[in-house]
């Protein structure tokens, strides 16, 4: 018989749509002679699975729907929720406890990768480079006059957890660390300061295939903005390269650096790891354990540029 696959898009986070864009891609690759596939869209207030023109109501207590009299249960979990729940371990650790299995990664891997300024110091304690940083909470007071001589300028501020670049700012002189510290805050209760470094920013996805990590071709990307922002990543204000215009010997440097990242976080599933390169050194910056898989997204320009099949790829997590 075939298995019933859930593909979980939504979310909470301000990467709602983009998640459902995702989904379609994800829900157009699944092989339809194995697998029955269903999407199943979360929001805060209900979850439900929308299919062949209607919408069912999923039942929260075991994940399960009902389909005119007849109970459909799932028996494997395509997670593509970008930002919380779904990349923050929360709805990983739903899963676990109804012993329904799922892709990507799992509970601990998800909340470190989640907590920028958790995920660096790990990284960071494998010699790894990351920029310097120093991270606030909402409910500690912070003195401002004495964070300003901590810090050099240019830096970026930015919410520690998510991904979305919402809340984020590239501040060059310090009486606007204040507003951008405020703006930041308004999207997470803890803010990330960071070191600015002036590079060129390099991305590069990496999934798992027979227990080994696989690191995908380079992507550069150049930035109308001040820096990779929301509207530069999903609406059009950047140019995407793949594969990045730098030598074979950084490329290498990169993916090997990649597959160590990932394998060493515990990753599972597709992944995208991003990085500054300045003067031949490469900056860890950030995980995405659950990047962005429209049509447009680099994930998918990244495996077609590897001449690899995304279908594949995409059931073969399925079948794991």
């Amino acid at each position: 018989m075939k298995k019933n696959i859930a593909v979980v898009a939504g979310g909470s986070s301000s990467e709602y749509e983009i998640s459902l864009k995702s989904a379609g891609l994800i829900m157009d690759c699944i092989d339809t002679e194995r697998f029955n596939s269903y999407l199943v869209v979360m929001e805060k207030d209900q979850w439900y699975v929308k299919h062949a023109g209607e919408t069912f109501s999923v039942n929260r207590n075991d994940f399960s729907w009902e389909q005119h009299g007849n109970t459909v249960h799932f028996d494997k979990v395509y997670n593509i929720i970008h930002g919380t729940p779904g990349e923050d371990g929360k709805i990983q650790g739903y899963f676990d406890l109804l012993n329904i299995p799922y892709t990507g990664c799992d509970v601990l891997t998800s909340a470190i990768t989640f907590n920028k300024s958790i995920c660096k110091q790990l990284v960071r304690s494998h010699g790894i480079t990351t920029p310097q940083s120093v991270v606030l909470q909402q409910h500690l007071s912070y003195n401002l006059a004495e964070l300003v001589k901590e810090l050099n300028f240019p830096c970026f501020v930015k919410p520690n957890n998510g991904g979305s670049s919402f809340g984020a700012s590239k501040v060059d002189l310090s009486e606007d660390l204040a507003d951008a510290i405020a703006k930041a805050f308004e999207h997470d209760h803890e803010v990330l300061i960071e070191e600015y470094i002036l590079g060129k920013e390099l991305t590069c996805g990496v999934y798992r295939t027979n227990e080994m990590a696989r690191a995908l071709p380079i992507t550069e990307i150049v930035t109308k903005n001040a820096f990779f922002d929301f509207q530069a990543k999903y609406e059009g204000a950047s140019e995407e390269i793949t594969p990045a215009r730098v030598d074979e010997g950084t490329t290498e440097r990169c993916q090997r650096l990649t597959e160590r990242i990932y394998t060493l976080l515990g990753c599972q599933g597709l992944a995208r790891l991003d990085y500054i390169l300045q003067d031949d050194e490469l900056y860890f910056i950030e995980a995405n354990t659950t990047p962005g898989c429209s049509p447009e997204s680099i994930i998918p320009q990244q495996i077609r540029a590897a001449g690899l099949d995304i279908k594949k790829i995409i059931n073969d997590q399925l079948i794991a």
